[in-house]
């Protein structure tokens, strides 16, 4: 039953607005929306003894190498139904590819059926199968790490009137901003892109369909400090007369805060 709970628990999420868990791997979400594809690696396999075998046979030298190597892991082998007379050294890249879809796929089949039940909450799976090259990037692990630009342009400034003091401390303020996202990107900053997006909205990632209300930027004249309201995802900046005051501010009010009880 815990499968089919993550799977609801993620369905629910995304068709809800919120975030995907891009944790799971393109492989198990290809096979999930009925894909045939699998292009997993020897690498993926975070066991370090089986990792060792499989990369001993994948550099076998010779087919009495490769025969030997074989032998020597018949056990393991034969677990995952890829134990065979090879006659070619050639045929090292097959026994590799099946005991990896057996390792990924395969030995799971009873909790990735139960998985794909609590997908299929709301629909979920249905659409990740009938339009798997759009749904399935919300599924997978990605690489992307948010970026200093993304954060500036998610959040849009509540400026004053033209011309006025305040528009002027205003775009000043905004100028510190921009200078301070990119050092949190830079790591140069005690705080991160994602401390900053979860100081201000209550979530570490841009959830796939967006931010609703859309966040927004306005400005404090009555503390040093960064302030938030996540329920309408606003963040209020302090007004500092140099870059380094309010980078410290900042850096300061946003690791000091409670962080919603996430662990």
């Amino acid at each position: 039953n815990e499968y089919s709970l993550a799977g609801k628990m993620i369905s629910v999420s995304i068709v809800h607005g919120g975030p995907g868990p891009n944790f799971l791997s393109k492989d198990l979400v290809s096979y999930i929306s009925g894909q045939s594809s699998f292009n997993s690696s020897v690498e993926e396999i975070k066991d370090e003894v089986i990792g060792t075998v499989l990369k001993e046979i994948l550099n076998a030298s010779s087919l009495e190498n490769l025969q030997d190597q074989m032998l020597k892991n018949s056990t393991m082998l034969q677990t995952a139904g890829c134990f065979r007379n090879v006659t070619s050294v050639q045929e090292k890249h097959s026994v590799v590819r099946e005991y990896l879809r057996w390792y990924i796929i395969e030995r799971h089949h009873s909790a990735i059926e139960r998985f794909k039940e609590g997908l299929n909450c709301l629909q979920f799976l249905t659409a990740l199968q009938q339009h798997p090259a759009v749904m399935a990037p919300l599924l997978c692990h990605l690489d992307k790490q948010l970026s200093a630009m993304d954060i500036e342009h998610l959040f849009k400034p509540d400026l004053s009137e033209t011309g006025s003091n305040k528009r002027n401390q205003e775009e000043k303020t905004i100028s510190f901003w921009a200078d301070c996202l990119l050092d949190c990107e830079e790591n140069s900053s005690g705080a991160t892109l994602e401390d900053i997006l979860m100081f201000a909205t209550g979530v570490p990632s841009i959830p796939p369909a967006g931010l609703e209300p859309l966040p927004q930027l306005q400005f404090l004249v009555d503390s040093k400090f960064p302030m938030a309201n996540t329920c309408a995802n606003i963040l209020k900046l302090p007004l500092a007369d140099s870059y380094n005051t309010f980078k410290e501010n900042m850096t300061f009010g946003i690791r000091n805060s409670p962080g919603f009880g996430c662990i």
